[in-house]
This record gives C-alpha cells, sequence and structure tokens, in this order.
C-alpha cells in the first residue's frame, strides 16, 4: 500500500473514531475517576475506570476537544479493557515512544491506535493525542499502590 493510501486510511479510522467514538459515558459506582486537561489547545477528557483483580474491567471517556484527543480516547478504552494494569501501563509507554517518533516494541498488535503514528509529525498535536493515555496512567498508577 502507498504511503498516501495508508495516510488515507489512518485519516479515515481516526475520523470515525472521533464521529462514532467507543466507550463514551462515565461509569458509576466507585470506579475510579481522573479528569484532565490540555490548556494549551482546550481539549479535556474525563476517564472512568473500573478495575476489577488487578485487569482494567471497563473503561470510558467524557469530553471535549479536537478529532485526534477524542478519537485517541476512543482507541485507548478499547485497547486497555480486560487487560492487566502492567499491560495497559505498557500499552501506555508503547504510545508514548511512538508519540515521540522513538523506537517501540513492533511485536504488539496496536490495532487502530497505529493510525495515530503520523501525529508524532506534528509537535503541537502530541499532547492531544497523549491526554487520555495520561489520564490512565494516572489513574492506575494509583491504583498499583
Amino acid at each position: 500500500m502507498s504511503f498516501n493510501n495508508l495516510d488515507t486510511l489512518y485519516r479515515q479510522v481516526i475520523m470515525d473514531h472521533y464521529k462514532n467514538p467507543r466507550n463514551k459515558g462515565v461509569l458509576e459506582d466507585g470506579s475510579l475517576t481522573i479528569n484532565m486537561n490540555n490548556p494549551t489547545c482546550g481539549d479535556r477528557i474525563q476517564l472512568t475506570m473500573k478495575v476489577e483483580d488487578g485487569k482494567v474491567a471497563d473503561a470510558r471517556f467524557e469530553g471535549e476537544g479536537c478529532s485526534i484527543s477524542m478519537s485517541s480516547a476512543s482507541m485507548m478504552t478499547q485497547a486497555i479493557k480486560g487487560n492487566s494494569i502492567e499491560d495497559a501501563l505498557k500499552l501506555s509507554k508503547v504510545f508514548s515512544d511512538m508519540m515521540q517518533g522513538k523506537e517501540y516494541e513492533d511485536g504488539l498488535d496496536l490495532g487502530d491506535i497505529e493510525a495515530l503514528q503520523g501525529v508524532s509529525k506534528f509537535p503541537a498535536r502530541i499532547k492531544c493525542a497523549t491526554l487520555a493515555w495520561k489520564a490512565m496512567e494516572k489513574g492506575l498508577s494509583t491504583e498499583k499502590n
């Protein structure tokens, strides 16, 4: 597949998650709640996660922002559900490396998340893409301890 076709496909995946977000909403009853915002561009997110037996049983988000921040939140909640805290945090590290243009563990199936790798070429947008991931890290790091 040529670079232009891949770029177009990735853009379509991002817009699909933006227009049809997965896991949008709020979890009730004792779930972890993390609120974060990106003052630079006005993105804000409220991430709620239910952690049971060391696993992310469910994750939902509410918020507003650009297509990159909201689609990244949608992709992230899909990717971490059912994973152990350690695996979710490891995935976050891989995503962070990808956003910074660093080498990252290639053996992982990133699914739709891979569509965001082009964001690394636009430094001003990296904070948009990583907002939900930072919220997840913050929540799971406190849960882990």
